[in-house]
């Protein structure tokens, strides 16, 4: 029998994202000035305020806060008094202390390779075949639809002239009793908007250029598999309330972390409840979640599974997780069970933390990009950026490189 699965996400203006690019732009900020950084950074966001707090160790960094701030909230696009929430205007707090000795001790060690994890916990990695980036399809939609959204604000703006920074989208798709995606079901997107007209004017204004420029745009972007999914036949649902003027921080407090579900995957496969932005890679919550998604995505596209949830826990100040774990919900094609699955892996790849950190470059500035649309199912680049005064070329979203399919199809004998 056919069931129906939904994921939603939220745009770069939501108020827990703004919160979120915020920690993002300031670690990056210190690790452009000293890649050791050490940043656990929060931030708070409400009608015209802003507060950071946090922990942080550096030897050489000075970040001014507020210009950071301001930029990001800029670059956005609060910066109109009229949204409640201005980059020129807003108040800004910084409550940023040195982090505890207690934590650094576990940390840094005379030997890398000993590097302990930031903290304990378990983080999860998933991956599927519903898309090209081996990521859950309502999910992937969904940044989609809003990714498209953003761009018409920042770079058409006639199109849709009405367009504020706040928006939310989310998917319905039918699935097959194998688990196949069958159809596009049902699609929710609140945009936040200009007050023009009777609300009646505004309702149909707004909906009409959803169903006539941003759908049909997200579906020309989308491969022809997956565009195909679009039958005509989907359920609508625009602005649902009838008007949404006040948004953003202005209508709801936003926090750093707030949309863990969003970063990843959807509500599809697990989640170790750990946030990512703000943090620098010593903190297994993101590395290991981003070296979780590496091996799962690896896995997949290697055949080894169709599906793969693969759970990696940290004890603070170990280096070794104390447990891989990997599901692949039946769909493996070796033989051995997820447990000789989980064996291979192991042995395949080296998850003590500064052994992540190396492989995907994570003392590198990257972080800004992951804030918003998705930690995951990105397409991978490299590009220039400031590092200690010199420019160099760093690799972004490197945990979604399909770097280790040879290697596990001939572990596995694929």
């Amino acid at each position: 029998m056919n069931y129906l699965f939904t994921s939603e996400s939220v745009s770069e203006g939501h108020p827990d994202k703004v919160a979120d690019q915020i920690s993002d732009a300031i670690l990056d900020e210190f690790l452009s000035q000293d890649p050791e950084s050490k940043v656990a950074c929060e931030t708070f966001c409400t009608a015209g305020l802003v507060v950071v707090g946090g922990e942080v160790r550096s030897e050489h960094a000075y970040v001014d806060i507020h210009a950071t701030v301001r930029k990001v909230i800029s670059r956005i696009g609060y910066n109109k008094a009229e949204y409640g929430f201005d980059a020129a205007s807003c108040g800004i707090i910084s409550t940023i202390h040195e982090q505890s000795a207690d934590i650094n001790r576990g940390v840094v060690r005379e030997t890398e390779e000993e590097q302990g994890a930031g903290d304990q916990g378990m983080m999860f990695g998933y991956a599927c075949r519903d898309t090209e980036e081996y990521m859950p399809l309502a999910l992937s939609l969904s940044h989609r639809m809003l990714q498209i959204l953003a761009d018409i604000r920042h770079n058409e703006p006639s199109l849709m002239p009405y367009l504020r920074p706040d928006a939310k989208a989310q998917f319905t798709v039918e699935f097959s009793s194998h688990h196949h995606p069958v159809r596009v079901h049902t699609i929710v997107l609140s945009t936040q908007h200009d007050d023009f007209g009777t609300d009646e004017e505004m309702h149909a204004r707004i909906e009409r250029d959803v169903r006539e420029i941003v759908i049909p745009r997200v579906i020309a972007s989308l491969p022809e598999r997956t565009a195909a999914l679009f039958k005509g036949d989907w359920i609508l649902h625009v602005n649902p309330t009838g008007k949404f003027v006040i948004g953003g921080p202005a209508g709801d407090t936003g926090l750093t972390g707030r949309k863990i579900v969003v970063d990843t995957y959807g509500g599809r496969g697990a989640h170790g409840g750990g946030a990512f932005s703000g943090k620098d890679s010593s903190k297994v919550d993101r590395s290991g979640a981003y070296a979780a998604r590496h091996i799962a995505k690896n896995l997949v596209a290697a055949g080894v599974c169709d599906e793969a949830l693969v759970q990696l826990a940290y004890a603070i100040g170990v280096a070794e997780p104390v447990s891989v774990f990997v599901e692949t919900y039946g769909s493996a094609h070796v033989e051995g069970g997820d447990a000789y699955i989980a064996s291979r892996v192991r042995e395949l790849f080296d998850l003590r933390p500064a052994a992540i950190v190396r492989r995907f470059g994570l003392k590198n500035p990257i972080f800004g990009p992951t804030a918003a649309y998705g930690h995951v199912g990105r397409k991978p680049y490299r590009a220039v950026v400031t590092v200690c005064g010199e420019q160099r070329e760093v690799q972004f979203f490197g945990w979604e490189k399909l770097d280790m399919v040879d290697d596990l199809k001939r572990a596995f004998g694929l």
